[in-house]
């Protein structure tokens, strides 16, 4: 397990009596691709911000590397950030751009062409270094941002929502870029999005946030298999979220429906949320399921099909590489391993606020 390389310690935000950020509290481990994930206005960038060392918090410590460099200016610290407009500099060359920083630090002329070529070969851009940064796509513009960054030797790289002006195609192969220099560089990277596919492809660690507050903290497999609230089970991916009953350890009432489950610890009758993956209801002929439906819309997605089922009283929505029409009446199951049971939350509020732990 990696040493922790930056502690964030009770940090409290608030901009013009808003509070943004809310006794946050959390540690980023050495080499670590940690992302930051929320809806906008969940304080996910001013946390960002924070550790860069472009806002001071009101309350709280930032702790790097065993420093409290809470009031450090960004240029003292050993972090480099890469924003989404990605601020190069149009009247300088691509090699001039990305010995900016060097030349700042007053690096010799041999020092900083090695790391011009170093960082370009790096980004896949090599021979690029006489070209202005209005002649490059978008994806190759945000590539040299991110060589710009690497040359500085920073122990960690803040990407705030870096592939948001990308097409699809461009995105995802960025995706793969990323994933290869964080190997390749050994730098720990902290990044902001609020894409939950690009985290979910990307992360070791993800930082769900909402409101201010930490919602879960864990792998991608974690998080979308094992969401701790309905916010979080919304906010991954898709899913069916329905009240229940829970009766009894390792038995759920779903829609009228005794479903077995394997979740402990909840009591018994008592209100819970059930929350199942589209992927993970089982469609079958109408006699072999647990619950009797009729398919009411279906979309084909490429990879599968994606449908909404009315079964007793609900729209499920299901995703299977199987087709049935719309009319058809099936049989619906789940697998208890893929019933997820989470707490009722006590009020409307209470599911954007991290539960005491």
């Amino acid at each position: 397990m990696n040493r922790i390389l930056i502690d964030l310690q009770h940090i409290t935000k608030s901009f013009d009596g808003q509070m943004v950020l809310d006794d946050l509290n959390l540690y980023i481990r050495e080499n670590e691709f940690l992302t930051l994930l929320g809806p906008s206005g969940c304080g996910k960038t001013t946390t960002l911000r924070i550790l860069g060392g472009f806002e001071t918090p009101d309350q709280g410590k930032v702790i790097f590397d065993d420093r409290d460099i809470t009031n450090l200016p960004p240029n003292k610290r050993q972090l480099n950030t890469v924003f989404q407009k990605y601020a190069l500099f149009t009247h300088m060359t691509i090699a001039e751009n990305i010995a900016f920083g060097l030349k700042i630090r007053n690096k010799s002329k041999a020092y900083i062409e090695d790391k011009i070529k170093y960082a370009l070969k790096l980004v896949n851009l090599e021979g690029f270094e006489k070209r202005s940064p209005d002649s490059l796509s978008g994806g190759q513009q945000q590539r040299i941002a991110i060589a710009r960054a690497i040359v500085n030797e920073p122990k960690v790289l803040l990407l705030d929502e870096p592939l948001g002006a990308l097409d699809l195609k461009l995105r995802q192969d960025m995706q793969y870029e990323l994933i290869r220099l964080k190997n390749e560089l050994g730098i720990t990277f902290i990044y902001v999005t609020h894409d939950q596919e690009e985290a979910l492809t990307m992360s070791d660690t993800i930082v769900v946030m909402n409101q201010g507050y930490i919602q879960q903290i864990g792998s991608p497999e974690k998080i979308y298999n094992e969401p701790e609230n309905a916010f979080v089970a919304d906010f991954i991916g898709d899913s069916n979220i329905i009240g229940a009953t829970m009766i009894q350890d390792k038995l759920v009432e779903i829609l009228g429906i005794r479903f077995p489950c394997v979740d402990t610890g909840f009591g018994t009758d008592r209100p819970v949320d059930a929350v199942i993956r589209p992927e993970d209801v089982i469609l079958s002929s109408p006699d072999k399921g647990r619950m009797e439906g009729v398919v009411t819309h279906l979309i084909f997605k490429g990879v599968h099909y994606e449908m909404e089922v009315t079964a007793n009283g609900y729209e499920w929505l299901v995703h299977s590489t199987g087709m049935f029409p719309v009319g058809t009446r099936v049989g619906l199951d789940v697998d208890p391993f893929n019933i997820q049971i989470m707490n009722k939350p006590a009020s409307e509020d209470e599911e954007a606020v991290k539960t005491d732990e």
